[in-house]
């Protein structure tokens, strides 16, 4: 490990390790030590941020033990459970280095890919994604995260949306951009969006799912995905507009195609089905435009009420530290190195 360290220079970072957590109090204690493992002979600083969702499980007290036991584990309670998204924004907030990295409770994320990403950090970059190179899920799961990946491409533009994966390490500066970010629907790689330069992926390691099933179903994966349609796109507005230019033009063609005939033809008499279902054509039209536009009114509602995207409930981990914000210091060359005052 000195020669890995000696090329890539990590012994002078400092790392926060974001996870949400949500009903895995199976997997708390192996992952934290997997962490510890790979991070311990590594890097100068480190902590471990486990912000828990609104567990129905024993996670919280298992978080407790962890921070107790050890300096190096802050834990988050969160008064519900508000959404992985939500989760990761809390512990990034509240995170203390120059580099977060973040990594899902389940292990399907192997810990001992973190320096892979690390090491392509180094290279100049502000977001590295962890890529699977084989996903472990099932066949609906994969068709799924495909059409979510779509939408963050149109979302996050082509070259960000397709490194985008929930294995990520980015420098903590770019937190800036949205440090006063206070809406309850978000995306963390929209957020990151705002203020990279530099973004790239990696290959790594996607292990199969142990303990538990995923939170993610078919339904909240499609839900998530038009939440990011609508929440941070034109697209769907642009294509009601379309819907709406195509069914006028599609009206006018019509209207001339009724009158020339009734020109031609003495004894033309238009039926009243062809009535009925141009009409009913035109009117879920108008319906369909009228509902794009509402979701934007309704979220610009919902966004003027002030509706906190998390609320902690109790810290615990590192004594005077909890429920105090952190201060940024920048280092040339290196970025944001995020320390108490």
């Amino acid at each position: 490990m000195s020669g890995f360290e000696t090329v890539i220079g990590l012994s002078s970072f400092s790392i926060s390790v974001v996870v949400p957590v949500y009903n895995s109090q199976a997997t708390l204690v192996e992952l934290t030590a997997r962490i510890e493992a790979v991070l311990m002979p590594l890097v100068q600083r480190f902590e471990i941020i486990l912000v828990n969702d609104g567990s129905r499980d024993e996670s919280w007290q298992v978080i407790t033990r962890l921070a107790e036991q050890n300096p190096n584990i802050r834990g988050l309670n969160l008064m519900h459970n508000y959404g992985q998204h939500n989760a990761l924004l809390a512990g990034i907030l509240r995170a203390w280095y120059e580099i977060i990295v973040t990594l899902d409770d389940d292990l399907q994320h192997p810990p001992e890919e973190i320096p892979k990403l690390l090491s392509k950090l180094s290279e100049g970059y502000d977001v590295v994604y962890g890529r699977p190179a084989q996903r472990n899920h099932s066949a609906w799961r994969n068709v799924s995260s495909k059409v979510l990946k779509t939408v963050m491409k149109a979302v996050l533009g082509a070259e960000m949306g397709s490194h985008s994966s929930a294995f990520r390490a980015f420098r903590a500066i770019l937190r800036r951009g949205f440090d006063n970010f206070a809406d309850a629907q978000l995306s963390i790689d929209v957020l990151l969006s705002w203020g990279v330069a530099r973004v790239t992926h990696i290959s790594v390691t996607h292990q199969a799912r142990r303990v538990g099933k995923s939170g993610y179903t078919f339904r909240k994966l499609m839900l998530l995905a038009f939440n990011m349609l609508s929440g941070y796109s034109t697209l769907p507005l642009r294509f009601a507009s379309g819907v709406g230019f195509a069914t006028s033009l599609f009206g006018l063609v019509m209207f001339f195609y009724v009158v020339i005939r009734r020109l031609l033809q003495t004894n033309y008499v238009p039926g009243f089905a062809f009535v009925a279902s141009e009409i009913a054509l035109f009117a879920g039209m108008q319906l369909f435009a009228i509902g794009v536009i509402g979701e934007y009114v309704a979220r610009l509602h919902f966004r003027t009420m002030g509706k906190p995207p998390f609320v902690i409930r109790e810290e615990v981990g590192n004594g005077s530290r909890t429920m105090e914000r952190p201060t940024c210091v920048i280092r040339q060359g290196v970025g944001s190195d995020v320390l108490p005052k």
